[in-house]
């Protein structure tokens, strides 16, 4: 068994990149929910516990905390954000709403150095987010550093190994964060770094073989990098006791069900059952403008084109799907507040109890670039791996308010232009995602000295390296003039083209 850093999720956005930041430090980590009993943790055998950041503030009462028996297991301690703050209360601290609000870069000033900023400069740009802070340190602590606003920015209880920083390290913004965390994983939990891909891809395996054991499993197959990824892994493990299911829900891109077959034919040694359902999906649509209820409704029909799959096929006990992290946490309500959730993601939330189907999801603790690390490990091919994003919905959230056949194909035409252009000009593959959105609102135009009053097609296209934030691409002129051209000359009802330079966030990548 690896040696592992366990990770206490007090419902950060950041919980994942935390792990993922470990993963890329070859050290084994493993994301379990903030209450997990000490003695659960303790059965994972941890050399380090990470306590993540959250929503919630220290000072409510119903603020989540950990089994305090996790400060008694000799197991060095990182707190972060959120995770310093609840350490330094429940051992005796003081907590309280800051006066100002840090959030955004803020310069670190370190005081003393020690194992946790060995080797580092003494002031660092650092990323904080948080409206408390500590103001009072527990026994034992001492202040190792701090920022314009907190002088407890970074805390440690050497003897006990307990630290705490009030800042991200985990992310981009954070100057020399990766080091940190280097810092706390080799000079205070004396990790080795010798964990790989292949031993994690071993590991799936063997927990899909131990849920499933004899049993079958039907897995949703939209052609794209995670449920292609799922696919392979599943097959790996159970063989053809795997049916992939195809659905053309009407909501696809131009000629895709074909593409898919295809895919499908040239790399999988499986069962593949095709369904269409396109009438059925886009009858359930009409009139539907709302963004979240579009989702709801595209998944609801979604599982019950799988019944009646499952129905047909046999006997099958798992229902497989490619859910990647960030469809989970930009689906779950921020501080357990509904009005906060982000939007719905189709194939996440369960399946409805009638179903007797068990949820298999292999790649739920991924993210889309580690999942294509994986796909290179089970050596599926590139164009498979290094394709694009493509929304569980499809379609159905690239047309924006409500669905009509003439404007996804006016789409299809437009976003195959797009995909066209891309790869000629060798630009695709150094994008996270490019796609095009249709806008149902018509502007005026002239073409051929007559006058038009058509629709409008944004062009949306953006670099990140795990869809948490993403930066606007600044694609070259002369390919943005040529989409441009083709798609108003090319694709019958559009007089006008635009390009979307928002970043996420305060934008999300997708429209709706």
């Amino acid at each position: 068994m690896p040696q592992t850093v366990v990770v206490l999720d007090f419902g950060s956005q950041y919980t994942q990149v935390i792990a993922r930041r470990i993963r890329e430090a070859k050290v084994f980590s493993q994301v379990v929910p903030f209450d997990t009993p000490a003695k659960e943790i303790q059965k994972l055998s941890p050399v380090g516990i990470v306590l993540s950041g959250g929503p919630a503030s220290v000072l409510a009462k119903k603020a989540p905390r950990p089994d305090a028996t996790i400060f008694r297991l000799g197991v060095p301690v990182l707190g972060i954000c959120y995770g310093l703050q609840l350490m330094g209360a429940m051992l005796g601290g003081k907590v309280e709403q800051s006066l100002a609000r840090e959030y955004g870069r803020g310069e670190l000033r370190i005081k003393r150095k020690g194992k946790l900023f060995g080797g580092l400069p003494n002031k660092m740009l650092v990323w904080n987010s948080h409206g408390d802070r500590l103001v009072k340190l527990p026994k034992g602590f001492s202040a190792i550093a701090s920022t314009e606003n907190s002088s407890y920015a970074s805390i440690e209880d050497s003897k006990r190994n307990f630290y705490g920083l009030q800042f991200h390290p985990e992310v981009e913004h954070s100057e020399r964060g990766f080091e940190v965390l280097g810092n706390f994983l080799f000079s205070i939990c004396n990790c080795q770094g010798d964990w790989r891909l292949d031993d994690f891809i071993t590991q799936i395996i063997e927990k899909i073989r131990r849920q499933v054991g004899t049993k079958r499993v039907i897995l949703g197959l939209s052609g794209g990098v995670d449920s292609s990824v799922a696919a392979a892994l599943i097959h790996r493990a159970i063989g053809n006791r795997l049916t992939c299911v195809f659905v053309d829900n009407g909501l696809l891109r131009l000629d895709e069900r074909a593409e898919v077959v295809q895919l499908f034919r040239d790399n999988f040694n499986s069962r593949l059952k095709v369904v269409s359902a396109s009438k059925l999906f886009l009858t359930k649509l009409k009139g539907v403008t709302d963004p979240e209820r579009k989702r709801k409704i595209i998944g609801k029909t979604f599982i019950e084109v799988f019944e009646k799959a499952v129905k047909s096929v046999g006997k099958v006990d798992f229902l497989a799907q490619g859910t990647l992290y960030p469809d989970v946490i930009e689906s779950v309500p921020i501080g357990g507040n509904p009005a906060a959730l982000i939007k719905s993601h189709h194939n996440v939330g369960g399946l409805p109890k009638r179903m007797k189907l068990q949820l298999l999801e292999p790649l739920r603790e991924l993210f889309k670039d580690e999942v294509r690390e994986v796909g290179r490990g089970l050596g599926l091919p590139k164009h498979v791996l290094m394709r694009h994003p493509f929304p569980g919905p499809g379609l159905g959230v690239r047309v924006i308010g409500e669905l009509k056949r003439s404007y996804l194909r006016t789409l299809r035409e437009a976003d195959a232009i797009l995909q066209e252009e891309l790869m000629g000009t060798k630009q695709y593959y150094k994008l996270w995602q490019a796609f095009c959105v249709f806008l149902p609102v018509r502007t005026v135009g002239v073409m051929g000295d007559e006058r038009t009053y058509e629709y409008v097609i944004a062009v949306r296209a953006v670099e990140s390296s795990d869809a948490m934030t993403a930066d606007w691409a600044n694609l070259p002129d002369k390919l943005l003039r040529i989409v441009s051209t083709r798609i108003i000359n090319e694709v019958k009802g559009v007089n006008r083209v635009v390009y979307d330079i928002s970043s996420k966030p305060p934008s999300t990548i997708e429209w709706e």
